[in-house]
């Protein structure tokens, strides 16, 4: 854990680690495995390798009738006529006190085992003897058939451990360097395939310290589906915060600019005390309304590709619910009517939806006679606000409310910058808007903004 701390935020090391660390426990699990199951297999060939050489002397001995065992000179399996072979055996009749040897056993200080029941195998190894020689032991007891009765006899024979020993220690060798030269290679591999598979996050890492440095605006290359999105968001992060940026430096443009002539006429009307409320008053009324659309523009959040989904009824419901108060003077009354889904909702900021639907629906109500309509669908294509009234419409310069400081009637309350501000909501949202003539008779607003 301490070295995957010391490693730090590096991914590849982390995996490299991690793939080592697993790799050598798989190895060692499977070499142990494997180098048991091999030691069982040529211990249990030993065994019966012994036991066909008591066979072997089954078949070469012999009983007279008097009882007394008799064995051949020689035997088929030489090691056992030649000492020090390391193959030794021994037949012993304990009914007359009888004991064999092998001439292979001459010199050699091993216990034989104890015979066992009749007709039942013994396998075992041995500790080491005198001379320090681990032996492994396979011993046999009969009863032999004689004219005058049967006469037990018991079979052992020993091989030397050591060349056991040695068939496995070689194999061992073998295994643990093939197993240890796989695992390097698997390594080297596995290092080279993250190298590979790691090659795009390093190049993202790589953009954006070019974006950084100034030297590029955004992450530019394809990378592969699993961090494109990453990307893409990314993208979109530094757009926003880009257009962030500007709308900030062009409110303060606009509002240094724009400030000047208000302040200026403000300064002057000090020499002339008489006109200097009328002046004051009107205007303060102009750097009103300068400040707050400004402060609109630079408060528009833009896109919300990571903003929650916002249900736009309650919103709507809220906005008609104020203008009714506001406008509850309004000669005839005022009848606002809503067309939106119940489970309609929005990738928007909540600020963002009541500014822009606030101030669509306020300026409808401002030159509305008596009834202002508000429909809201989404489609394949993204989402559509409409907003109609039955007032006098707009005339041949409606565009021209779109820009700053342009009101469409002095003697209506408010400051003029409505529309602006819902203009520039829906360009940083990557929408369209356009002004037209409602059903109604009036002014229609109709405002299409793309899918997130």
């Amino acid at each position: 854990m301490r070295l995957l701390q010391r490693l730090g935020g590096s991914i590849r090391a982390r995996l490299v680690l991690g793939a080592a660390l697993v790799l050598v426990a798989f190895v060692a699990a499977a070499g142990w495995v494997v180098q048991r199951a091999h030691a069982d297999g040529v211990r249990s060939a030993h065994f019966a390798q012994l036991q066909g050489t008591v066979y072997l002397l089954l078949a070469g001995a012999e009983v007279d009738a008097a009882g007394a065992l008799q064995m051949p000179a020689a035997f088929p399996e030489p090691r056992l006529s030649l000492p020090g072979s390391g193959l030794i055996a021994r037949v012993r009749n304990p009914a007359r006190g009888e004991e064999w040897r092998s001439p292979s056993a001459v010199a050699t200080r091993a216990s034989f085992p104890s015979g066992g029941a009749v007709g039942q195998w013994r396998t075992e190894e041995l500790p080491a003897d005198a001379d320090g020689r681990a032996w492994l032991a396979v011993s046999y007891a009969v009863s032999w058939a004689t004219e005058a009765r049967p006469v037990p006899l018991e079979l052992a024979v020993l091989e030397d451990r050591a060349s056991f020993d040695r068939e496995v220690a070689a194999f061992q060798r073998t295994l643990w360097s093939w197993l240890g030269g796989a695992a390097l290679l698997l390594l080297l591999s596995q290092t080279a395939l993250l190298q590979w598979g790691l090659a795009p996050l390093r190049r993202v890492a790589n953009e954006i310290t070019r974006i950084e440095q100034g030297a590029q605006t955004e992450v530019e290359q394809r990378y592969p589906s699993e961090i494109a999105a990453l990307t893409r968001n990314l993208n979109t992060l530094i757009r926003q915060e880009r257009q962030r940026q500007t709308r900030y430096q062009d409110a303060l443009s606009f509002l240094a600019h724009s400030l000047k002539t208000p302040l200026a006429v403000l300064r002057s009307a000090i020499d002339t005390p008489a006109q200097l409320p009328a002046t004051v008053d009107e205007q303060v009324r102009r750097m009103d309304a300068i400040v707050q659309h400004q402060l609109g523009r630079a408060g528009a959040g833009g896109a919300a590709r990571f903003a929650p989904w916002l249900p736009l009824q309650p919103v709507l419901a809220r906005v008609r619910d104020a203008l009714a108060k506001v406008h509850a003077a309004k000669p005839g009354g005022l009848r606002i009517t809503l067309d939106c889904a119940p489970g309609l909702a929005w990738r928007i900021d909540e600020g963002d939806a009541f500014e822009l639907l606030g101030n669509l629906m306020d300026n409808a109500a401002k030159w509305a006679a008596g009834q202002v309509q508000v429909a809201i669908q989404r489609d394949a294509d993204g989402l559509r606000i409409r907003v109609d009234d039955d007032g006098p419409g707009f005339g041949d310069d409606a565009r021209a409310l779109l820009q700053l400081h342009v009101r469409g009637d002095e003697k209506v309350p408010g400051h003029g910058v409505g529309l602006a501000v819902v203009n520039d909501l829906v360009a940083s949202h990557q929408g369209q808007l356009a002004l037209l003539r409602s059903e109604l008779g009036g002014a229609r607003v109709e405002i299409r903004l793309p899918a997130p």
